[in-house]
């Protein structure tokens, strides 16, 4: 489970069993752009945060309960101590 800032301040959060690989999809410099994706149109962005989990699924419940609360600042408080 990892977090992405850009320089605005925005986060984008998301799983991966491949950390760096993930990271490096999200460049605008990536094969895989098609300028659709939010993380090509909105970035450059800075990895900022990461866990490690022991599943997929439990990666998932990470994600998804992070994703609910809904706020940035939740996010810098609690995962960034800023």
């Amino acid at each position: 489970m990892y977090v992405l800032e850009n320089p605005v301040g925005r986060f984008y959060v998301g799983s991966t069993g491949d950390l760096p690989e993930r990271v490096k999809q999200h460049g605008p410099s990536s094969a895989d752009y098609d300028g659709s994706k939010y993380t090509h149109k909105n970035g450059p962005w800075e990895l900022v945060y990461y866990e490690s989990c022991s599943t997929r699924g439990e990666a998932m419940t990470r994600e998804k309960f992070i994703k609910g609360r809904k706020s940035a600042a939740w996010i810098r408080r609690y995962l960034l101590g800023r």
